[in-house]
């Protein structure tokens, strides 16, 4: 039984693609492995977003070489956003690789590794090329082992493909790809290039994946886009004054047995009124939305082609908090725009200690070749990035420290999603408010919905005891009782 391994950069998108290839590999007969010394092929899922994770990747596969040399019937490959813009490159300065893959051709992964594996580990029988890729590469002579795949072309309806999983024993958690692409051209942002145009899939099949999902086992899902809250807009209607977005909340909500709905991520100009509505009417929403705001300053925001202004966003702010009274509210924020001056950064410092975030990615500003933002003048040193980055980052571990500490003594609602990351005899879960909670007890707990007790704050996550255990009566109304021996480890 061939053996893979999948190691993944980059975002949620990303993730859920990953478990996509995974899921195909699996439905023929391939074990997936947890370290690339054990596989016979192994993948890197890439991201473009940030120059970093682009050098990532390339410096891993580059250590792969190595492996390559012991092991000559291993297959290597790259797929996703780096793959789609780089294409042939990869192959020509990495002479091990067999395989690049682009963001709009996860569901031929499998095809293209059954062939390349069934040459590698037999000498090539006639050339079928065409017959999958729209190129090929046999750099060597006819008889040599030496053959490679490049697939980085469009393919119409390659959002509907995005549609299946392999879940875990118990998983409680599951994210769901309800759309591709992007269309609004941020001037710092390569998304639009590496993922094409937003294409949506249709509300059924969203939810009738998400139907099946909670068939097995799943409370909480992720609704997955580019800008998620402009699902929809090219293909579907409003209806009774409603975005498709919201359209597909509604019946998602409505599926038996899901528990929790969130989604990521949204643009501030997609929070239109029905959506700020939706997060007061409907109940499985999470108290949680992640709300990009890139910079407090107007003309950066000018700059990077943001289409709302500061005031926009401090508005859109209140008006959520408004209609969800204790919502939390987290974000992203770049430093260190070209053109960024030192009062430009007060205004995003300030804006930042106005809102008081549960908690904010903050990223220096990384040129991404090919996007404008690039190519303009006054780009920022490097030390004022840093310098600039750390300053925020002090800002918000502060709201996010005074965020946690309000809650202890509270009983919060989790969904235990399984052992702590950073102390497996523990485990974790995550509250309304996407805030995490470390806690003892039984291995029965992974998957169920409980309250916990917050006793200490520490950081980004919250330390409690379990109180009580919740279920249903007939009626489907959630009851509470004691089950103090579950609590025991």
């Amino acid at each position: 039984m061939p053996k893979f391994f999948i190691k993944t950069y980059g975002c949620q998108m990303n993730e859920r693609d990953s478990e996509q290839v995974a899921h195909s590999l699996i439905a023929r007969g391939y074990q997936r492995v947890g370290h690339e010394a054990e596989a016979d092929v192994v993948l890197l899922n890439t991201c473009s977003v940030r120059d970093m994770a682009d050098q990532k990747a390339l410096g891993k596969m580059g250590m792969l070489g190595r492996m390559a040399k012991e092991r000559p019937h291993v297959v290597f490959g790259f797929l996703g956003c780096m793959a789609q813009t780089r294409g042939e490159w990869l192959l020509k300065n990495l002479s091990h690789v067999d395989l690049v893959v682009g963001t709009q051709k996860f569901h031929r992964v499998a095809d293209y590794v059954e062939e390349l594996v069934a040459r590698k580990t037999a000498r090539p029988g006639p050339s079928r090329t065409g017959t999958l890729a729209p190129y090929r590469s046999s750099n060597c002579a006819m008889d040599d082992l030496r053959f490679s795949i490049v697939d980085v072309e469009e393919e119409p309806g390659s959002q509907e493909t995005i549609c299946e999983q392999q879940l875990a024993p118990r998983q409680a958690t599951a994210f769901v790809s309800i759309m591709q692409g992007c269309n609004m051209h941020c001037t710092f942002c390569i998304v639009p290039q590496t993922r094409g145009a937003e294409r949506s899939r249709s509300i059924d099949e969203i939810v009738r994946e998400v139907c099946d999902l909670v068939a097995h086992g799943v409370k909480e899902i992720t609704l997955l886009g580019q800008i998620v809250n402009l699902y929809g807009r090219h293909e579907f209607p409003k209806r009774d004054n409603k975005s498709p977005f919201v359209q597909l909340l509604e019946a998602v909500h409505e599926i038996d047995g899901l528990e929790r709905v969130r989604f990521t991520s949204p643009h501030p100009i997609g929070f239109r009124d029905d959506l700020i509505n939706a997060l007061s009417r409907l109940p499985k929403l999470a108290d949680h939305v992640h709300l990009p705001l890139q910079s407090g300053s107007n003309k950066i925001l000018k700059a990077m082609h943001r289409a709302y202004t500061a005031e926009k966003y401090v508005d859109l702010v209140r008006r959520i908090r408004q209609v969800h009274n204790g919502i939390a509210i987290t974000t992203d924020i770049i430093v260190g725009f070209p053109g960024e001056t030192e009062s430009d950064y007060k205004l995003t410092r300030d804006l930042v200690e106005q809102i008081q975030f549960d908690n904010a990615f903050i990223f220096r500003y990384s040129p991404r070749r090919d996007t404008s933002a690039a190519k303009m003048p006054e780009q920022v040193e490097e030390s004022v990035k840093e310098e600039r980055n750390q300053d925020l980052l002090r800002i918000v571990n502060e709201s996010a420290r005074r965020a946690g500490e309000r809650l202890i003594g509270r009983a919060v609602e989790i969904l235990c999603e399984g052992p702590s990351k950073t102390n497996s005899a523990r485990l974790m879960g995550r509250t309304r408010g996407n805030k995490i909670v470390v806690f003892e007890g039984d291995r029965k707990l992974i998957g169920e919905i409980l309250d916990v007790r917050v006793q200490k704050a520490s950081g980004f996550s919250l330390y409690g005891t379990p109180v009580l255990a919740t279920s249903r009566d007939p009626n489907g109304d959630r009851v509470r009782h004691r089950t103090d021996s579950l609590w025991r480890t």
